[in-house]
């Protein structure tokens, strides 16, 4: 099995959105890979996706409200086998977390994977408006769909 690991600041835009957007790719192949998301801050913890979230990833038929935020703790160095960073920010704090270099190579940006090497981060949509949140959709889309191409 394949554990994959989206993380944002708050768990509550782009790592939930991304969770559920590969989730929907993967469709019948979920039995075997496990894909979950977390934030590297404490502030959103136990509580749903932003609405704009929500909305955005409803408008292509995808449910992310069901999810809840949590926190990324050192464990899911041991939990998962890839973390996909948002940003550069959050990539520094999964990285300073790391206690091995194993746990420090599993640790990627995510837009990595359709521009390698360009370490382009994410943005954050909280403080904009509803086409920010479509904006990171469509980045994300692109992400888990090279993401997806790796696996099979």
């Amino acid at each position: 099995m394949t554990r994959i690991l989206m993380v944002c600041l708050g768990n509550i835009c782009r790592s939930p959105l991304a969770e559920g957007i590969l989730r929907a790719k993967l469709q019948s192949n979920t039995s075997t890979i496990k894909v979950d998301s977390a934030g590297t801050a404490a502030y959103h913890i136990g509580k749903s996706p932003d609405l704009r979230s929500i909305a955005v990833a409803n408008k292509y038929g995808i449910d992310i409200s069901h999810l809840k935020a949590r926190q990324f703790k050192v464990t899911d160095f041991d939990a998962f086998d890839v973390i996909y960073a948002m940003d550069t920010s959050n990539f520094k704090n999964i990285i300073s977390l790391a206690r091995t270099d194993k746990d420090r190579s599993k640790v990627k940006l995510i837009l990595n994977t359709i521009v390698q090497d360009e370490n382009l981060s994410v943005p954050d949509p909280y403080y904009g408006g509803d086409q920010g949140f479509e904006d990171v959709y469509q980045m994300l889309d692109k992400a888990c769909t090279s993401i997806l191409k790796e696996l099979f």
